[in-house]
């Protein structure tokens, strides 16, 4: 009985973290960036996912900052799939903040201070610093407690040995209590940073591999350091602009990263962020990493904000800016204009625009079996069929929503496969936008606040459904 509930526990925890896009793991291209027909969750869009390819890799090589990538298409065709997966292609190094265009009006700050927090937090830095550390292998601890309690404070020697020299070192209190929590012994290889006394533990000496017959397999066995125990290290530190923005503008310091509640920052500490980081950079202690900036329904941003956008870029440390909209010619945001994709030409004419096609009939196919695969659905191939039939003549999005539900369905019924009958069950349960417009048209009197004159019924209702 316990191993059953542990069991169900398990797969819980599973579907909890399935998420619009937890399948895609690239953008499917080969080392020539060649998209592939079906790889990393990627299915279709071939020449929109080889173009995304083409400016990852120019990211990656530091050929391209301050530019703008506009992915534009109907709903449903991918565009945040794409911007998913160049995330994922460019790996953890470079950084990847996403901001959809409507929180921009619902955050306590300005509109044009979220803009920069989120171009901020697109733009890392790399930082490098020589640290003396005392490196070696322990021989011997020998720690001396007082005879009678708090009479003195403990202490001790540590000996530490290299493959050319051996040293004897005194403790205090607070280097003993350290030792004391890593749990050093003899036979342990250790690094001690000078500056801060902070011990790390890097592993056992393969000269003690044999002091036990069992060991647990999270022992690590390194080999005892060579040269002089003294030596200066390179430590590399990966951080945001932004991050270094919070520290240094909030009293608690790092620890307001921790709390969310960053407000307003002001501009003289970011110019004297900018000025510190250019001259790290200057003498080689810095680096600059230019990130991406992924703006989702940029349609949704006002004039303020395109202006804003416009001149952010120009600026030296500007991220990569990729935004996606599927709207059509319609007005921009406060003005009475109208413009492509609701975006100012002056700001369209910085764009590389990135076009994404309606999925085929066979693209909706694959595209629910890695999906049935993703929710772990055992669906039978008749289904399926229906499935991808319902995708082609209502919306992908409404496919993918009857997967779990049409399982749930299966579940109750107590059977192990997806069949039609399910399939059906479910869509007479959910209706799609096509079945709810043509509801609302036939019973449009019956409902409060009608605004859909009875003579122009037909040319809405068409409009809705087509």
């Amino acid at each position: 009985m316990a191993e059953l509930k542990l069991s169900e526990m398990r797969d819980l925890t599973r579907i909890e973290r399935i998420g619009a896009h937890s399948h895609i793991r690239g953008l499917g291209l080969d080392s020539t960036l060649e998209p592939r027909s079906v790889s990393e969750g990627m299915v279709g869009q071939t020449s929109a996912r080889k173009a995304a390819g083409v400016i990852v890799q120019m990211i990656k090589e530091g050929k391209i900052a301050g530019r703008a990538i506009l992915l534009a298409g109907q709903p449903g065709t991918g565009k945040t799939a794409i911007a998913m997966g160049m995330a994922k292609s460019l790996g953890q190094e470079t950084p990847f903040a996403m901001l959809a265009g409507s929180e921009l009006f619902s955050l306590e700050m300005s509109k044009t201070e979220a803009l920069m927090q989120a171009f901020r937090k697109a733009i890392g830095v790399r930082i490098k610093e020589e640290n003396e550390v005392i490196e070696g292998e322990v021989v011997e601890i020998q720690i001396d407690r007082p005879a009678v309690a708090g009479a003195a404070s403990k202490t001790g020697r540590l000996n530490l040995k290299t493959t050319e020299m051996e040293t004897v070192y005194d403790l205090g209190a607070k280097m003993i209590e350290a030792l004391g929590k890593q749990k050093v012994q003899s036979g342990d290889v250790i690094a001690i940073d000078k500056a801060s006394g902070k011990i790390t533990k890097l592993g056992r000496s393969f000269s003690r591999s044999r002091d036990y017959d069992a060991m647990g397999p999270q022992t690590k066995f390194v080999q005892c350091p060579d040269g002089e125990l003294q030596k200066r290290k390179e430590v590399v530190h990966f951080v945001t602009l932004h991050e270094i923005d919070v520290i240094n503008s909030r009293t608690q310091g790092f620890l307001a990263l921790f709390t969310g509640d960053t407000g307003e920052i002001r501009a003289e500490v970011r110019e004297q962020i900018d000025t510190k980081v250019a001259e790290w950079r200057e003498e080689g202690k810095a680096e600059i990493v230019p990130g991406v900036l992924f703006i989702d329904e940029v349609h949704m941003l006002d004039i303020e904000c395109f202006s804003f956008l416009n001149r952010a870029l120009e600026n030296d440390m500007a991220p990569i800016l990729v935004v996606a909209t599927n709207r059509g010619i319609t007005t921009i945001r406060g003005t009475n204009y109208k413009s492509p994709h609701g975006i100012p030409i002056d700001f369209l004419d910085r764009l590389l625009i990135i076009s994404t096609q309606p999925y085929t009939e066979e693209d909706i196919r694959r595209i629910l079996d890695i999906r049935c695969q993703e929710e772990d659905v055992q669906m039978s191939e008749d289904a399926k069929i229906l499935l991808t039939r319902i995708g082609v003549d209502t919306s992908l999005r409404y496919a993918i929503h009857l997967i779990t539900s049409a399982a749930l369905a299966c579940q109750k019924r107590k059977g192990k496969l997806v069949e039609m009958e399910d399939i059906s069950h479910v869509y007479e349960l959910f209706w799609d936008v096509k079945r709810s417009t043509q509801y609302l048209m036939e019973y449009q009197g019956q409902y409060m606040f009608n605004e859909v004159p009875t003579g122009e019924g037909d040319y809405h209702t068409n409009a809705m459904i087509s």
